[in-house]
């Protein structure tokens, strides 16, 4: 499994994020197990009483919900509510998203926390960037495919598509491959899905209504969410954004879109990347040189039909590319009750 890192500003921030960890609402994660009832009981509850809601309601209600599950499944990943990896995964395992594998999201994204390969093509699984070598190869109408996914309009639209295909091209490759750990994955995904239709059919609400009106347009949203989240950067504190949204897209985020600060302080949970941030705000902005937005609304002005340059990545230039950073150093998740930032082993980028 890869490790987690942590880049501190200073000594001193250790030293507050130690006491912040010491504090009750760290110690025992109520806003996280708070946050699982209300996701699985809305989820649960608006599809039992979807007739009553009314359906436009009702699947505003479930889009927003299933939202905020695959945010919480992030959090999951990250260590949160509890110290044991395997009752974490329990609370992200139900397809309420329909797409995806849980323990493969887990598998992707830990990986793409690795700061020294983050956005190179063939090293991180979540980048948007192709090598240099695939994109010359790739046809003329695949680039153009790709200019409008890199479109503001064209995330929503056409990305959550073109992630599904991969994903469909992903099961064909690891059945053909024969992979044990995931093919279990893609099996227990399967099984789970089943039960999960079986819920909403039970409800009466249409399966092909839910996947969609519901499943497509939630997977939408967290195309909001990562439009430009990292950018290429010799520098890796350098590579991923801080936006500075507006509260229902931080609540629907869990935070995330203060993204450089989740890339450095991966074990904080999603309730302290917000304090932090504005608690040390020009050292963040300093630190990341500048990549700041201020609110989604700005990649809509700037992008809705306009290309981001996010297709051949041009490589590192600079030692820091993958030199280890003196302020970046293993954390491991301590028990619930006791959790704190360890610094013990300094991290290394070899």
């Amino acid at each position: 499994m890869t490790k987690k890192t942590t880049a501190y500003l200073h000594e001193q921030q250790r030293i507050f994020i130690q006491n912040l960890s010491r504090s009750w609402r760290w110690r025992t994660e109520w806003p996280t197990w708070g946050l699982i009832g209300v996701v699985y009981g809305g989820w649960f509850g608006t599809l039992a009483y979807w007739q009553t809601v009314g359906l436009l309601p009702a699947t505003l209600l479930l889009i927003w919900f299933t939202t905020w599950y695959m945010s919480l499944q992030h959090e999951l990943i990250h260590g949160h509510p509890t110290r044991w990896p395997w009752l974490n995964q329990l609370f992200g395992l139900m397809p309420l998203a329909v797409w995806y594998p849980f323990g493969l999201y887990r598998d992707s994204h830990l990986a793409h926390h690795r700061a020294h390969s983050l956005t190179l093509p063939d090293e991180d699984p979540e980048s948007y960037y192709f090598s240099s070598r695939h994109w010359r190869r790739l046809p003329r109408w695949q680039r153009q495919i790709i200019h409008l996914r890199n479109t503001f309009v064209g995330r929503l639209l056409i990305a959550p598509l073109l992630d599904i295909v991969a994903m469909m091209q992903g099961i064909v490759a690891d059945f053909r491959q024969r992979k044990p750990r995931a093919l279990m994955m893609w099996m227990v995904h399967f099984m789970l899905l089943v039960v999960t239709f079986v819920w909403i059919a039970h409800c009466d609400f249409s399966i092909l209504w839910f996947v969609l009106a519901v499943s497509y347009p939630s997977l939408a949203l967290t195309k909001i969410r990562s439009f430009l989240e990292h950018r290429v950067a010799d520098d890796p504190l350098a590579r991923s954004v801080i936006n500075e949204a507006a509260w229902p897209w931080r609540v629907l985020f869990l935070n995330l879109n203060y993204h450089s600060v989740h890339h450095d302080l991966p074990g904080v949970p999603w309730y302290g990347l917000r304090s932090l941030y504005l608690l040390y705000r020009a050292d963040y902005q300093q630190r990341n040189h500048g990549f700041v937005v201020r609110g989604y609304g700005e990649w809509v002005k700037q992008f809705f039909f306009r290309s981001v340059e996010v297709n051949a990545h041009p490589g590192f230039h600079s030692s820091k590319a993958h030199a280890p950073s003196d302020s970046l150093s293993d954390v491991q998740s301590a028990p619930t009750g006791q959790r704190s930032v360890h610094t013990d082993t300094t991290f290394s980028a070899g």
